[in-house]
């Protein structure tokens, strides 16, 4: 159990309680923090434990301690506790040593939704925009998010707390779940690893040709249940009776690879950046303007014609199918 200072933590105390009943009679490693973030410190997070664990699947369970009203009830959202969930991430063990990375991965997730306002959940994902750790050599570049299959979700006296569980995928299975599920991804990927355990030295799992059949047959069949893509940077304005929508170019490829998914099943997909929100709908070519929200429809022809006519660098691109729209990319 957890050695905790503070005299009434019972939000805390609950997920000491929750880890107990996942596993029972194991210390867990654990590190607090210094300064809390309320008092001016570095870390959102007041504390990470590690539980070692054994079985068909030896692993390090990290579970973080601080996205949820560890102390007192301070928010008036008298369900949730905090931010209303605890991250989680399971890493394959090889050793008895317990990596250390994984506590400021857990941080700067942390950091993020403390920084951002922006909260995680499952079905979430997150392109990390580099690798997973430092100082490993992998191919794990971003994260979706599950509820942890262990933790689950747990009521505490301030409120009910989600354990959102990171985990480990790789820039193609990324793309696949931008395309198609989170949630039956994870259920294909839960065949291989039931408790969704990251290793960081595993290849993609689309190099295997029965898992890559199945995604390829989810995607056609399911499209996308990705409602809303969260891009850097997004503008639009009407000039001279065009609609000119400004995208930075790191966010076209995410674009390419939702649109087909949404559109293409008669569904909507939304581009969001701080309060500006694009919407692409299918539909005869047309779109209109409101204030810090403007529709594209776009019919077949376009959709189609995306993949050529709009590319991931700086540069003015227009579509065929598509009058009276311009792409500004940079």
């Amino acid at each position: 159990m957890s050695d905790v200072s503070d005299d009434g933590a019972p939000g805390w105390e609950a997920i000491d309680a929750a880890c107990e009943r996942a596993h029972p009679g194991i210390e867990p490693m654990h590190w607090g923090t210094i300064m809390r973030w309320r008092l001016g410190g570095d870390d959102p997070l007041d504390g990470t434990s590690a539980y070692p664990i054994d079985g068909p699947e030896p692993h390090w369970h990290y579970v973080s301690y601080g996205l949820s009203e560890l102390y007192e009830k301070e928010s008036d959202n008298l369900e949730e506790s905090g931010w209303g969930f605890e991250l989680t991430f399971r890493l394959a063990r090889t050793g008895d040593e317990v990596p250390m990375w994984p506590l400021s991965l857990l941080q700067n997730i942390a950091r993020y939704v403390f920084n951002s306002g922006n909260w995680f959940e499952p079905g979430h994902h997150i392109d990390l925009n580099g690798p997973i750790a430092l100082d490993e050599d992998t191919e794990l570049v971003a994260l979706v998010m599950a509820e942890d299959p262990e933790l689950g979700t747990i009521d505490t006296p301030n409120g009910r707390v989600v354990f959102v569980q990171c985990v480990g995928i790789t820039a193609d299975e990324l793309e696949v779940v931008r395309q198609w599920d989170a949630a039956k991804f994870l259920t294909a990927v839960g065949e291989r690893t039931p408790l969704l355990v990251t290793d960081p030295a595993r290849p993609s799992y689309l190099e295997d040709p029965a898992f890559a059949a199945i995604v390829r047959s989810g995607v056609s069949d399911d499209g996308s249940s990705m409602a809303s893509l969260v891009v850097p940077s997004l503008g639009f304005e009407e000039v001279a009776g065009e609609l000119v929508v400004r995208i930075a170019a790191n966010a076209i490829d995410p674009l390419l690879a939702a649109v087909p998914g949404r559109l293409s099943h008669g569904r909507t997909l939304d581009l969001e950046s701080d309060d500006v929100k694009l919407r692409l709908e299918p539909g005869e070519p047309a779109w209109r303007v409101d204030e810090d929200f403007a529709v594209v429809s776009l019919p077949p022809a376009s959709i189609a014609e995306l993949d050529d006519g709009l590319r991931p660098a700086a540069g003015t691109y227009r579509l065929a199918s598509l009058p009276g729209v311009v792409f500004e990319v940079s």
